[in-house]
């Protein structure tokens, strides 16, 4: 896909990145910070996992342990392998990849994940029928560009229960309707071969063998498929709502475009900043638990930087774009975003809906929920 415009923001951007790099002597990637806290969310899944599995003695204990599990498998994809499928995390080659393969552990697939995540959704940002992130089917309608169905008017109430099996059609579903296809949403790409493929394979061995294998011996088959529920269930809501507050709300725009639909009549940098709204940045405890994607402005922007760095990134952004007149788009706090969510949700199911697909940029720094 190409995008047309003026790139001089995005030089100057760049370099005013680089040059707070320089002058602060830290590196973007292979941060002593990010594998302290690689250990500490690989260790809690561990023990929570072996709890849940070889130690819990009631159901009271097994739904709490499922819960922190669900909390501990999102935290792997928000941290360790989102970092690790961007090359974000190291330097190393070798490491990114070890990195973006604990998604294989936790029942995705890291192959198909770089083509549907990095490739298409980077470059195709909220853009119907190109990135797939956006695209719910029949279930639901969040874009302005997408048909409307009847039963959209309640989509704002019954799509939240909906989140919850996100990753359950991920892990059963979703990955091998994509192999057996060639197409990720409606875009072909290509099938995994070689040693791609046999992570593939072998990550869903291992990934059937803990969900289901192991626990068998111990349990009944009804008591792990009720708690692996419970877990894919917390890990999808969770996984859902960072994607959704980031991109599928009030502020963001849908872009379309051109008839040959591989053009776009806006420069990159400045596609992502009309599509993509940061939210809850003050807040470092919930920073640290998504892995830094409330700064989803700054991880479009520069996606092969640690998410460690993104709040001193996001500084040097916010002023750039003031200076050059650029809107930055952001939501105070959590709250404000879920909420700017579901007015979207509720908007879009309405039988009628006038809704300008990118919105009229004006120098304001920032826009605020």
């Amino acid at each position: 896909m190409k995008f047309s415009g003026d790139n001089s923001f995005h030089r100057e951007l760049r370099r005013r990145v680089d040059a707070e790099f320089k002058r602060s002597g830290r590196r973007q990637r292979d941060s002593a910070q990010m594998y302290l806290k690689t250990a500490i969310i690989l260790a809690l899944f561990a023990l929570t996992y072996a709890a849940l599995v070889f130690f819990a003695t009631s159901g009271w204990q097994a739904l709490w342990l499922s819960i922190v599990l669900g909390v501990a498998t999102a935290g792997i994809g928000f941290n360790i392998m989102h970092d690790g499928g961007h090359q974000a995390y190291s330097e190393r080659r070798w490491i990114n990849r070890l990195m973006a393969m604990t998604l294989d552990m936790v029942g995705g697939s890291s192959y198909i994940w770089q083509w549907k995540h990095a490739r298409f959704h980077h470059t195709w940002v909220n853009v119907a029928g190109h990135d797939s992130d956006i695209d719910l089917g029949v279930l639901g309608r969040l874009s302005p560009r997408q048909p409307r169905r009847p039963w959209h008017r309640w989509q704002h109430f019954y799509l939240w229960v909906l989140y919850g099996v996100t990753a359950i059609r991920w892990h059963l579903y979703g990955d091998f309707r994509d192999m057996i296809t060639g197409t990720v949403g409606e875009r072909p790409f290509a099938r995994p071969r070689g040693w791609d493929l046999v992570v593939f394979v072998a990550g869903k061995l291992a990934f059937f063998t803990l969900a289901f294998g192991l626990p068998l011996v111990f349990h009944s088959i009804g008591a792990v498929l009720l708690f692996y529920t419970v877990t894919a269930a917390v890990a999808g809501i969770l996984l859902a709502l960072v994607f959704q507050m980031a991109h599928v709300v009030e502020q963001a725009a849908f872009p379309e475009p051109d008839e040959g639909g591989q053009h776009m009549d806006t420069p990159w940098a400045i596609h992502q900043l009309q599509t993509t709204v940061d939210f809850a940045r003050g807040n470092r405890v919930l920073s640290w638990l998504i892995g830094g994607l409330n700064f989803q402005v700054e991880h479009h922007l520069f996606p092969r930087i640690s998410h460690v760095h993104y709040a001193a990134v996001a500084r040097v952004v916010e002023e750039t774009c003031r200076e050059f007149g650029v809107t930055y788009l952001e939501h105070r706090t959590f709250a404000a975003g879920i909420a700017s969510h579901y007015r979207w949700l509720r908007r879009l199911g309405q039988p009628a809906i006038v809704a300008a697909a990118v919105p009229v940029l004006t120098p304001v720094p920032a826009v605020h929920g």
